[in-house]
């Protein structure tokens, strides 16, 4: 471990609740890179994290079950989403964009 224990900064982010039915699955950030130490992302790129398993809201920490290390910046926002569109976010979908998707008929696309 080092003296510095942020992996990757991250704004515009929101706490995703992915739901199936009534249970809660698990949550995970969705947000933008600001920097990141590990060099897995570039400036600007969206990231899904995995499942969160600590958050440290004093100093705005966040760890995951991968046991990467997040700091969010900003104020954040929470967010529900099914089960079923999990896959939508990990491909760089935002929460907002799923659930504009979801209020759409279902020929709109067709």
């Amino acid at each position: 471990m080092t003296d510095n224990p942020m992996n990757t900064i991250v704004t515009d982010w929101c706490i995703v609740s992915v739901m199936e039915g009534m249970d809660r699955i698990g949550e995970v950030i969705w947000g933008t890179i600001v920097d990141d130490m590990t060099c897995r992302f570039a400036t600007g790129d969206y990231l899904c994290t995995s499942q969160i398993i600590k958050f440290n809201s004093s100093n705005q920490l966040i760890t995951t079950s991968s046991g990467s290390l997040y700091q969010v910046i900003g104020k954040g926002k929470k967010a529900i989403i099914d089960f079923d569109d999990f896959e939508l976010l990990r491909n760089g979908f935002s929460p907002e964009m799923i659930n504009q998707l979801n209020l759409a008929p279902n020929d709109y696309f067709h």
